[in-house]
């Protein structure tokens, strides 16, 4: 499977959503990663279509 790395706007932070993805993020993956970045619990479709539509 190919990563992709994707760039969010720091306000996202605030959105209810989005924390849930990154709290399902730390209890999977944890945040300790060298080389930077998150990994985040979903396909990737499904991550832009969160972006998309309910973060805007």
């Amino acid at each position: 499977m190919m990563m992709k790395r994707f760039v969010v706007p720091i306000s996202y932070l605030s959105h209810p959503t989005f924390q849930d993805l990154l709290r399902k993020a730390e209890e999977e993956f944890g945040f300790d990663h060298p080389m930077g970045g998150l990994t985040i619990p979903c396909r990737e479709d499904a991550f832009i279509d969160l972006l998309a539509s309910h973060l805007q």
